[in-house]
């Protein structure tokens, strides 16, 4: 339980109810035990119309919604000046006598609403021309920008990282939470000796991606005292810096469906750059029609890749061993072209697109 923040709502349950009944106790029309009646239940609503829009807004981060309040200010700028233009104008040319007071107002209304809307609008949209110094605030657009990636703790147990760092891909985008480090130091120290070489382990990767020159990581001190799960940490800071994670932990990926955040997981991403096949490389698959041209056969890997086997439509219906012979993409998806071991040599069929 999130005790500051249940502490908060119960506080402005109870000012909402006491300033809406002290007000309503106050009118001296009708019952007093009435009035206080009407206050507490017109207060009790109107806590809980607050607790609405706090659920409404909770995956809002803070990065935008300081843009948004700085472009509501900016907004009402513009606003109130071009209020003051159309005040100028109607008292220099007398315009006033022409248009009623009520056609002013409306006026009025209108150029405050444009002027609000307009600038509010053009902040968000050029956030990333704006440098303001406000603690916690990076402006930057948000089709244009590429997001940061904090590190869980996870990944550190792989050295694959240290490759992936190298790679130039992930600089000058990884964040690592102080926290994880921390937590690191402490497992290194008191923990048992599995867990002391596991942190020690990963304390020696994170050194050796310091040592990356163009990596240049990033530390954040932000921390959570009221979370005790490092994983909930790790999913709240990345929600406030409008970050994606990165984790070799499969159990983040439900965390991550229910947050809302997008998780880079680091063994999918590693299966991704594998070669699907290569050539020479030998494979089972069960036959299960002809192919185009003769004694070919068609057969289908488990996730649905088609195998044309050169010299297969002897074996329909039958596993057989089938030597790869290229892996080719098209615009319905990857195919590979093999040879029936037991069969006869053949060379690669170049037409794809019969398939």
């Amino acid at each position: 339980m999130n005790l500051p923040l249940m502490f908060t709502r119960v506080l402005f349950f109870i000012l909402s109810v006491f300033f809406i009944t002290t007000y309503m106790i106050g009118i001296t029309i009708g019952d007093v035990k009435i009035n206080a009646f009407i206050g507490v239940v017109i207060g009790a609503v109107f806590a809980f119309i607050l607790y609405g829009f706090d659920i409404l807004f909770r995956k809002f981060n803070l990065r935008s919604f300081n843009i948004a309040v700085v472009g509501l200010f900016i907004g009402y700028l513009m606003g109130q000046a071009l209020v003051l233009i159309l005040k100028t104008i109607l008292d220099i040319s007398q315009a006033s006598f022409i248009i009623s007071p009520q056609g002013i107002e409306i006026i009025k209304i209108i150029l405050f609403l444009f002027g609000l809307y307009l600038g509010t609008i053009m902040t968000l949209k050029a956030s990333d021309e704006l440098y303001i110094s406000i603690p916690f605030v990076k402006f930057s657009q948000i089709s244009q920008k590429k997001k940061d990636i904090v590190v869980d703790g996870s990944v550190f147990t792989d050295a694959r990282i240290i490759d992936l760092a190298a790679s130039s891909i992930l600089d000058h985008h990884l964040v690592i939470p102080r926290f994880i480090i921390k937590e690191l130091y402490a497992q290194a120290e008191m923990g048992d000796e599995t867990t002391k070489a596991k942190a020690k382990k990963c304390l020696d990767t994170l050194k050796k991606l310091e040592e990356l020159p163009s990596l240049s990581l990033r530390f954040n001190d932000t921390d959570f005292p009221e979370i005790k799960d490092l994983g909930s940490k790790i999913i709240r800071l990345a929600r406030l810096l409008d970050a994606n994670v990165l984790t070799s932990d499969l159990s983040k990926v439900e965390t991550s469906a229910i947050e809302e955040i997008r998780i880079i997981n680091l063994h999918t991403l590693s299966n991704a750059l594998k070669p699907l096949m290569q050539a020479g490389e030998h494979i089972t698959i069960k036959i299960q029609r002809y192919g185009k041209e003769p004694r070919q056969g068609v057969g289908y890997l488990e996730d649905g890749t088609m195998v044309v086997v050169n010299g297969g439509g002897d074996f329909i219906g039958e596993i057989i061993e089938v030597q790869v012979l290229s892996v080719k993409h098209t615009s319905s998806g990857r195919m590979i072209f093999c040879n029936a071991i037991d069969g006869e040599e053949y060379t690669e069929y170049e037409d794809e697109n019969e398939y």
